[in-house]
């Protein structure tokens, strides 16, 4: 596996795969519109596939990961990404790396908790505000559970 930092010449590649998975390139946290066109991030390769994505942005000291996918699942592939954002995170000083899901990926609950992650807030029926600004957003995620909060996950870092 090769980790490669989001370029141009992976962008229609990387856009074309995050439509696919979340419904438009369109992503948002509360209540805030983030085009992951535009982001910065990481791509796992192996043999010329695309086998995970992270896309986030530093502002105000914090880190905020926006998208994280893996597309071959318990072979390390998010942990990775994730691992080199928090790296990135390090390097430009930021306080903490956050990020936002929804009640219903409890198999990112784990996953984040596991990673040292922790609970830092949640946001009661804050997807409501959010399919107003994405309606493909459905209204039942994994395993039928209603979509209707998001949850922070944080590391603090210093």
């Amino acid at each position: 596996m090769e980790l490669i930092k989001i370029d141009k010449g992976l962008r229609k590649a990387v856009t074309a795969a995050i439509t696919e998975t979340w419904g438009s390139s369109i992503i948002i946290t509360r209540g805030k519109i983030h085009n992951t066109d535009e982001l910065d991030g990481y791509v796992a390769m192996e043999k010329d596939s695309l086998i995970g994505i992270i896309t986030y942005y530093i502002y105000n000291l914090e880190c905020e990961v926006i998208s994280l996918d893996s597309f071959k699942e318990n072979r390390g592939v998010g942990t990775s990404l994730l691992n080199t954002v928090i790296n990135d995170a390090k390097v430009n000083n930021c306080r903490r790396i956050f990020l936002i899901t929804t009640n219903d990926n409890t198999s990112a609950m784990r996953f984040y908790q596991k990673r040292g992650f922790d609970f830092a807030a949640m946001y009661h029926n804050a997807i409501e505000k959010s399919r107003e600004l994405k309606p493909q957003i459905p209204q039942n995620g994994f395993e039928g559970i209603p979509i209707k909060h998001e949850i922070e996950f944080e590391l603090v870092l210093k």
